[in-house]
């Protein structure tokens, strides 16, 4: 009896155990499906991004103060040397948590930059009072999904509440809608690192009063878009401005039996697809551009250059002042007459001056055959001594001269980090 009822305890307790045993299972189980669940997990990144949006704008309110100080005390707006530190820190930092240090430099480099810029705004608000306005209308090339458009809207966003936008049809539309005052900015593109510079502007630059006020450099990413879904073989027709034509040569000369068709901006050429619908069709164009008109990229990246980037100027009725804090950039326009070594005694002077030159440019007068207009970009303020001087004795030495304008510098160079901190 003794022995039935140790072999009836023994049964009872290894039942127990089995289901303990089976229970502990089951929430592992569940503990381990919970932890996998997509949405959950989606639910988390999801709260953590907003979290990270507002630090960053916590981060940015925080530079707004930086920018104050610095105006305070008249101290430039970068200092490369403690963004090196501030970078090599943070890598150092991040190796601790796991963080590739590319990884962290490629963010805090797109931070750092919009800090710059966001201090170069505001000390541009307080050097040019007159002209800070919830509103602004600006002319560019073409209509919405030009790269005209996007580099307008890329600008003006730091600047102003609201944009008007006014799309032209040519770089003499929007010139003559600035010179009207029926819109307060038009922006033009100068050159492309791809396609060199663009001579129509530098044209009609010749037969202006305005100022150039500003700058920006837009990433050019050319894509094949579609509006309905298709394949590359059934396309037989692009549509494009002149100038994506020349950027994607090496991908277009792949394609056989594809007819050209030209359009006077590439907004209007996606505007034309997107009418079609027709799956033998497509236009060139950026990935981002093409979804104002609900069109895909079928091919991406299909530029000659993998960088490839165009610089827009920003030009006004009016010039303005450059904060002395922000590293500037002045064009002038001269024309040194017929004699040998002209334009090299020209140059000299900027060399003399110690004045960086960044840009030089020639183009044709109209009207005075085998004579040319130089046009010469400096990184140097009007305000300084220096350029003051230089100008000077350039105005003595040429036929001609006239100041464009002087603008801030927008392109904010990476701050190199050394080797030694990215290694793993």
């Amino acid at each position: 009896m003794i022995f039935s009822y140790q072999k009836n305890v023994k049964k009872s307790l290894q039942t127990e155990a089995f289901f303990l045993i089976t229970l502990t299972r089951n929430y592992r189980n569940t503990q381990v499906n919970e932890a996998l669940d997509l949405n959950k997990i989606r639910e988390q990144i999801t709260d953590l991004d907003q979290q990270l949006l507002a630090l960053f704008a916590k981060r940015r309110s925080l530079t707004l103060n930086v920018a104050k100080s610095k105006a305070h005390n008249l101290k430039a707006v970068r200092d490369q040397q403690r963004e090196q530190e501030l970078l090599v820190k943070l890598i150092k930092h991040g190796k601790t948590l796991g963080l590739d240090a590319h990884y962290v430099t490629s963010i805090f480099q797109t931070i750092i930059e919009d800090s710059v810029l966001n201090q170069q705004a505001y000390l541009q608000t307080l050097a040019n009072p007159a002209i800070e306005l919830p509103s602004v209308s600006v002319a560019f090339l073409g209509d919405k999904g030009s790269y005209s458009y996007l580099a307008s809207h890329r600008y003006f966003s730091r600047r102003a509440e609201n944009i008007i936008e006014f799309g032209c049809q040519s770089f003499s539309d929007i010139m003559a809608a600035v010179e009207s005052g029926q819109v307060d900015y038009g922006i033009l593109p100068i050159e492309n690192t791809s396609s060199g510079s663009i001579n129509e502007v530098y044209d009609v630059l010749q037969h202006t009063n305005l100022s150039i006020v500003g700058e920006i450099t837009q990433p050019i990413e050319h894509c094949l878009l579609t509006a309905v879904n298709t394949s590359l073989d059934k396309v037989k027709t692009i549509y494009a401005h002149g100038q994506p034509f020349t950027q994607c040569s090496n991908f277009l000369d792949k394609q056989s039996d594809i007819r050209i068709e030209y359009c006077d901006s590439t907004a209007d050429a996606m505007a034309q697809v997107f009418e079609l619908q027709d799956e033998s069709v497509a236009v060139i164009g950026s990935e981002e551009g093409g979804q104002l008109y609900n069109l895909h990229a079928l091919e991406k990246s299909i530029a000659n250059q993998n960088e490839n980037h165009s610089r827009f100027i920003i030009v006004a009725r009016k010039p303005i002042e450059v904060a002395e804090q922000i590293p500037a950039k002045t064009t002038i326009v001269l024309a040194t007459g017929h004699k040998p070594g002209a334009l090299v005694e020209s140059l000299l002077i900027l060399k003399e001056k110690g004045i960086n030159m960044c840009k030089l440019e020639s183009r044709p007068i109209q009207g005075r055959p085998w004579e040319e207009m130089f046009y010469i970009d400096v990184e140097a303020n009007t305000k300084s001594i220096s350029l003051q001087e230089a100008l000077s004795d350039l105005t003595a030495q040429s036929k001609f001269l006239k100041v464009l304008g002087c603008y801030p510098i927008e392109h904010i160079s990476p701050t190199n980090v050394p080797s030694s901190a990215l290694e793993n």
